[in-house]
């Protein structure tokens, strides 16, 4: 008589590289944020260290300027026990011509284990991950994508609200030139969110209805009945023209108060991925109201996200 053994079966990230969110799926999501969870209590511990990446070398090439991003990327290599090198494009052979694709060759050369990269241009990650041996972790590509802001702003929302799916989530800014947005658009629908966009017309895509999302151009409206509201900045330094009249005439129509709010449900919440700039896509009191907003929850969960992200992809390495 033959006796069959059950085996459990076992997730494995089934990709080296972390460059978008377009190629996760629920699965692969929900398994990022039950990792995530598990930093989150060890951070807020006296001794937040472990040595999962101990030996392993994780370069942050940033050719955009960040705090956030930057600094939770470094916190989170160094609570694994890795080597972190910020290299410092301003200061490096970048500014004398040399391309992306001879610092990615010149880097790869080293052996590093991950390199983060931010770039102007959309594609730049995909591109560098193409010409390098190690994983390479989207940090933000142009109006691209940002994949670990989405993970963390998933994570924010499902430990306030207990889920994701069957929540109305309105994103409000400048969708046009928001690489955040779409990120979150994607990730947010895989896990099953009702989305809607808010925005004037000229921050609108052109494309807007095929994101996935309800377009509205009118805040209260699209406000109405929201469990989470997502505020946006102006991305200024994208923008090629004008495409506000003023920024007082903005924050009169698409920045977020109190007024504004009560069309949302009693208990929505408030995101921004920072950096806020009060009076333009929020307003002052709002953004520090511990009520409502979730803003520094958003930075807790960033460096938990990208332990995830790193423990995940270490696994990749050894395969």
């Amino acid at each position: 008589m033959s006796t069959k053994t059950a085996t459990k079966k076992t997730w494995t990230y089934p990709h080296r590289h972390l460059l978008g969110v377009e190629s996760l799926s629920k699965d692969d999501i929900t398994h990022i944020l039950d990792l995530a969870e598990g930093y989150i209590e060890k951070n807020r511990q006296i001794d937040k260290k472990h040595v999962i990446l101990k030996g392993r070398t994780l370069i942050n090439l940033f050719y955009e300027n960040s705090t956030r991003t930057r600094m939770s990327f470094e916190l989170a290599g160094k609570r694994l026990g890795a080597d972190v090198i910020n290299m410092s494009v301003a200061t490096s052979s970048v500014k004398k011509g040399e391309t992306l694709i001879d610092t990615a060759m010149t880097i790869n050369a080293m052996h590093p284990d991950f390199i983060v990269v931010r770039h102007p241009e959309s594609g730049a990650p995909y591109l560098l991950s193409q010409k390098v041996n190690c994983s390479v972790i989207n940090a933000g590509d142009g109006s691209h994508e940002h994949p670990t802001q989405a993970l963390l702003d998933a994570l924010t929302i499902r430990r306030k609200k207990g889920r994701i799916e069957g929540l109305v989530v309105a994103i409000c800014g400048d969708i046009l030139h928001s690489r955040v947005a779409r990120s979150d658009i994607m990730l947010l629908n895989t896990m099953g969110a009702k989305l809607r966009i808010i925005a004037p017309p000229t921050l609108t895509p052109a494309d807007a209805h095929l994101l996935g999302a309800e377009v509205f151009h009118d805040i209260r409206k699209g406000l109405k009945d929201c469990d989470v509201v997502m505020t946006l900045r102006l991305q200024t330094e994208r923008m090629l023209g004008t495409f506000i009249p003023s920024i007082r005439e903005y924050f009169h129509f698409y920045g977020l108060d109190y007024e504004k709010l009560s069309y949302a449900k009693k208990d929505a919440i408030i995101l921004d991925p920072g950096p806020v700039l009060r009076g333009v896509q929020i307003d002052s009191d709002l953004a520090d109201d511990i009520q409502r907003s979730v803003i520094l929850d958003q930075v807790e969960m960033g460096v938990a996200i990208r332990q995830a992200v790193l423990e995940i992809l270490s696994h990749t390495l050894q395969q």
